[in-house]
C-alpha cells in the first residue's frame, strides 16, 4: 500500500519543487523528497517531474506518492568495533567518522547498533536502538556507553537526565577568542528556516554547553566542551550561535573550510556511574588521525 496525496501551487511566483513539497510534507525529510522525485513518485499536471530544481508555476496540480518504507530491524553484522571497555552491564566503543549510530530510513544497516549487535549480547527491546542511551552525529567521532541490560539502560539514562555524567568534547572552531572559557545558555529546537537543521530558538528546549579554549592559531582555535545538556547537534548549534562554527562542518559552517571527513569534532571523555556497582567510570581517546593532523599543521 501506499499514500497517495495531491497539492496545488498557488503561490504568484515561482517556487522549486523540493522546496514546496518540503514545506507541506513535514513529516518527510528533505532526502525523502527527493529520492521520491528521482523514483518517479511526484507528478506536476500529470506528467513525471524530470528533476528535484523543476520550478512551479501558479495553479500547478502536484501529486505525490509515498510509498510504504520497509521495515527497518537491527541485525548483527561483523563490522570492527572498537571497545574501550566492557563487563555484563556497560560497553563503552569509539565510534569512528563517519558512522551512523543505529539503523534509520537511508541508513539500515552497518551502523555502530549492527556492530554492536554482532559483538555483544544485548538484552533490549527496543528493535533499532537496542542498547543506545545517547548518540553522537555520524561524523563526529568518539566515546558512547552502551547499556547491555535493563539496570544499565535506566542507570545510564537516568544519570543523562539529571546531569551527573560526564561528556568532554575537542573541537578546532573558525575564529579567535578574547576570553578563555565560557557558557552558552541558549535553547535549541528544530530551525523554522530548515528542517534538517537545529537552531538556536525561543520556544526550544533548554541547552547548556561550556567551553574553554585550549590553543588559538591564525583563524582557528581549539576548545574543549563540556555538554551539560545534550541536544541534537548541540554543539555544532551552539558554535555557530556565538560565530564560531565548528571547522569543517557541512550543516552548520561556512564553506570556506578546514578540509577533513565534516566536521572537527570528537567526543573525548566519557564518565559515568557504573548501573551496578556504583564505582565512577572514565575514558578518555584520542581524536582520529584526520582530527591531529590538521591540528599538527595549524600549529606549524
Amino acid at each position: 500500500m501506499s499514500t497517495k496525496l495531491q497539492l496545488i501551487f498557488d503561490e504568484a511566483k515561482k517556487a522549486r519543487l523540493d522546496n514546496f513539497v518540503s514545506e507541506n510534507l513535514e513529516d518527510q525529510t528533505r532526502s525523502q523528497i527527493q529520492r521520491y522525485i528521482k523514483d518517479g513518485n511526484i507528478l506536476i499536471n500529470n506528467n513525471v517531474a524530470e528533476k528535484t530544481g523543476s520550478k512551479l508555476t501558479k495553479g500547478d496540480v502536484v501529486d505525490i506518492t509515498i510509498p510504504d518504507e520497509k521495515p527497518i530491524e537491527a541485525i548483527p553484522q561483523d563490522i570492527p568495533l572498537d571497545v574501550i571497555y566492557e563487563d555484563d552491564d556497560v560497553l563503552v566503543v569509539n565510534k569512528p567518522q563517519g558512522m551512523v549510530v543505529h539503523p534509520a530510513a537511508g541508513h539500515p544497516d552497518h551502523t555502530l547498533v549492527n556492530a554492536i549487535l554482532y559483538h555483544s549480547k544485548i538484552n533490549d527491546n527496543d528493535i533499532l536502538r537496542p542498547g543506545i542511551v545517547h548518540r553522537i552525529d555520524k561524523d563526529t567521532s568518539g566515546l558512547l556507553m552502551v547499556a547491555k541490560d535493563d539496570l544499565a539502560k535506566q542507570s545510564l539514562m537516568k544519570q543523562l537526565k539529571d546531569k551527573t555524567n560526564l561528556r568532554e568534547y575537542l573541537a578546532i572552531v573558525h575564529g579567535n577568542f578574547k576570553e578563555t572559557n565560557g557558557k552558552i545558555n541558549a535553547p535549541i529546537g528544530r530551525s523554522k528556516k530548515d528542517r534538517k537543521k537545529q537552531a538556536v530558538i525561543d520556544d526550544g528546549r533548554s541547552a547548556v554547553t561550556h567551553f574553554t579554549v585550549l590553543e588559538q592559531f591564525d583563524g582557528y582555535s581549539l576548545l574543549k566542551l563540556k555538554l551539560e545538556t545534550g541536544r541534537t547537534h548541540q554543539i555544532r548549534v551552539h558554535m555557530k550561535y556565538i560565530g564560531h562554527p565548528v571547522a569543517g562542518d557541512p550543516l552548520y559552517g561556512p564553506k570556506n573550510t578546514l578540509q577533513g571527513h565534516g566536521q572537527f569534532l570528537h567526543a573525548q571523555t566519557l564518565g559515568f556511574e557504573h548501573p551496578r556497582t556504583h564505582k565512577w567510570l572514565e575514558f578518555s581517546v584520542e581524536p582520529p588521525r584526520i582530527f591531529q593532523e590538521t591540528l599538527n599543521k595549524l600549529r606549524s
